[in-house]
């Protein structure tokens, strides 16, 4: 059996080079362009039929649409409605991308540090940029809060340098690590089960009791990871909203 980290393997579905550089087409690419296509589709479609008694499809779509609205107003205010289009598409990228990984045998675009820290770096240069051009310098008030004393700016100020630097590396790690650990614990339990169910037909039968117990884990653990890739999505986007909000109001 493949070991639980060849799920992460990235391949080449066809290769292209174009002036030296490497622009192969991948599994990655393949998915990511998967769940970019089954948003537009089924937003499109749920869009294009509304009706005033709404189908299930369109009450999913409004559901959707007024979830992630209350989050960016509760989060960032009314002015942070401008941000709208960015943090819902933030939003059903991830989930779907995390919703597709649970599929078998699909490919989990959000278990690669390489596809959550390109996420991360976008929002937090969407934070730097517009803070700056909202603020000016201004802006980094975000470090040195007024009121406090001279002494208390000289541990305060690099204490949040630190942790604003720390934002997109937190903020990509902690989805690049559930999703990661999630898949491999569901291919242990997997591979586990299997192993122990082939042991029991050659002739151990206490195995195979073994065997069921490992099957239901991995059934538990297959829907407890059904509710973490909705809510990584969900977390990606409130901190989002978290941290465009300090580029709305860095003196806050």
């Amino acid at each position: 059996m493949a070991d639980p980290m060849s799920q992460f393997e990235v391949k080449k579905l066809f290769e292209l080079q174009i002036g030296g550089i490497d622009l192969s087409f991948t599994n990655a690419a393949f998915y990511m362009l998967l769940g970019v296509s089954l948003i537009i589709v089924f937003f499109g479609l749920a869009a294009s039929r509304g009706k005033l008694i709404p189908s299930r499809s369109q009450s999913i779509a409004e559901i959707g649409y007024g979830f992630v609205a209350n989050m960016v107003r509760s989060t960032a205010g009314e002015e942070g409605l401008k941000f709208f289009p960015f943090v819902f598409t933030l939003f059903f990228f991830v989930f779907f991308a995390n919703m597709i990984g649970m599929v078998p045998y699909a490919f989990t675009t959000t278990s690669h540090i390489v596809v959550t820290g390109a996420l991360a770096l976008l929002v937090i240069s969407i934070v730097i940029i517009y803070g700056l051009y909202k603020n000016g310098l201004k802006f980094f008030k975000l470090f040195a809060p007024s009121g406090a004393p001279f002494f208390i700016y000289l541990i305060l100020v690099p204490i949040e340098v630190i942790s604003f630097i720390a934002r997109p590396v937190t903020l990509a790690l902690r989805l690049f690590a559930n999703m990661l650990a999630g898949h491999i614990m569901l291919k242990l339990f997997a591979t586990f089960a299997a192993q122990l169910f082939a042991a029991a037909l050659a002739g151990t039968a206490l195995l195979g009791v073994v065997g069921v117990l490992a099957f239901a884990m991995g059934i538990a653990i297959n829907a407890l990871e059904l509710l973490v890739a909705g809510l990584q999505a969900y977390i990606f986007a409130i901190l989002t909203c978290v941290y465009l909000n300090d580029a709305l109001h860095p003196s806050h």
